[in-house]
């Protein structure tokens, strides 16, 4: 039997070299009796060539079963391929076969097998080598002469390496690879396809048929198709029931395919890392960026100070330094608690002159030598006079600027003062 003998057969259609290469691989490894795992996108047509791979060997007169391993919860996968005996677990009020039982002599088409847990896993790797199995709650060795096709839609090496796959089971299953091409990778068969699911439809629903422009036929085969052939052959079941024209242009056409929305933005997909993110690396991260963020509060403080802030006054200060610390470090502060969102700030020698560099600022490493100091408003004015004019040498022109105010008031204040 040859591939178009195949096509006819089992409803197969296109001519694009990648499925006449995959339809050529299962025809001649349909004979053998070796395990077959065929990957391929979802709603592409693996269950198609499952049963190709059937029809086509000596077991064909023998039952066929198809599992959706992701369909079955994670709890009874066991029962349901192995079977499980009376009192076994909670339910199981009699014996049951399972499927490698049922199947003996057969064909088990394991649907999505990468979703079948690990330890589910390591059984049907026993059954792959020994053709031997145990049910559920039995201890009790039986032997099965079934020959497993698995399909999967995704990349089972990938799950492999990370732990998600056995790799013994996946190069077990992995004998004669078998790779169904998505829609997209055969455009040349899109048009071919939805003339024929339309003839189908049309028949079906006593119907009209439908044509497409030849604007609408390069719309449908550039189109990504990510549900495949199973999405031509809905949308061929819309436009058939609900289209009222029997012309189809590609305005019309475009309002029965789904917007794509595929950003060319960089994502994160979990698995592209060797490890996901952990919880000890977010928390060296945090502490780094502290650790940068205080040397930065450090060199402000340092450059208030040189630019004439007298530390004395950095208490009066505080909820501005406070201020510029959150806005420095939001996220430090959120992690760390309420406890840590100010820093307590130490001034060490305020009376000695400032040397760039110097630590000014610590976390309580030293106890702040309390001094009472003098409230009275008109001692510190005259401190503040006597400073800006030994800090610009005697210049009141200087001085009154720095201090905020007009020359002839600071005039004014040295007389009041006394401070000739």
């Amino acid at each position: 039997m040859d591939n178009q003998d195949i096509k006819n057969r089992f409803g197969i259609i296109g001519n694009s070299p990648l499925l006449n290469r995959a339809i050529d691989v299962a025809r001649q490894v349909a004979p053998t009796d070796i395990s077959v795992l065929i990957q391929g996108e979802s709603g592409a047509g693996k269950e198609v060539f499952s049963h190709i791979i059937h029809q086509l060997s000596a077991r064909k007169h023998g039952p066929f079963i198809a599992v959706n391993c992701g369909a079955i919860p994670e709890g009874t996968i066991d029962s349901e391929l192995f079977g499980h005996e009376k009192g076994s677990f909670t339910g199981a009020h009699e014996a049951r076969k399972g499927y490698f039982e049922v199947v003996d002599g057969g064909t088990i088409f394991l649907d999505e097998v990468g979703e079948l847990p690990l330890g589910t896993q390591a059984r049907l790797l026993r059954v792959l080598e020994t053709g031997e199995y145990i049910r559920v709650g039995s201890s009790k060795v039986q032997k099965t002469n079934v020959r497993v096709v698995a399909a999967t839609n995704v990349d089972v090496y990938e799950a492999v390496k990370r732990g998600k796959f056995r790799e013994d089971l996946y190069y077990r299953l992995n004998t004669v690879p078998l790779r169904v091409p998505s829609l997209r990778e055969r455009k040349e068969d899109v048009n071919l396809l939805f003339r024929k699911f339309i003839v189908d439809f049309s028949d079906k629903y006593r119907s009209p048929s439908v044509q497409l422009t030849p604007e609408a036929q390069e719309l449908l085969m550039n189109y990504t198709w990510p549900g495949n052939v199973r999405q031509l052959k809905n949308i061929a079941e819309q436009i058939a029931v609900l289209e009222k024209e029997r012309i189809v242009d590609v305005d019309n056409l475009a309002k029965y395919l789904p917007t794509e929305t595929v950003s060319s933005l960089p994502v994160f997909v979990k698995g592209n890392t060797k490890d996901d993110f952990s919880e000890r690396d977010l928390l060296y991260k945090v502490l780094f960026d502290m650790k940068k963020d205080m040397v930065d509060l450090k060199k402000l403080v340092v450059e208030l100070i040189q630019n004439g802030v007298n530390p004395g006054t950095f208490e009066q200060n505080s909820p501005y330094i406070s201020q510029l610390y959150n806005e420095v470090t939001p996220g430090a502060a959120n992690l760390l608690g309420e406890e840590h969102r100010q820093p307590t700030i130490t001034i060490h020698n305020p009376t000695q002159n400032v040397k760039p560099g110097a630590d000014y600022m610590s976390y309580e490493t030293q106890e702040a030598e309390e001094v009472e100091e003098s409230l009275s408003l008109v001692e510190k004015e005259s401190d503040l006079i006597k400073k800006a004019l030994k800090k610009h040498k005697g210049k009141r022109k200087a001085a009154a600027q720095e201090l905020g105010i007009s020359e002839r008031t600071l005039y004014r204040k040295i007389k009041d003062l006394n401070l000739d």
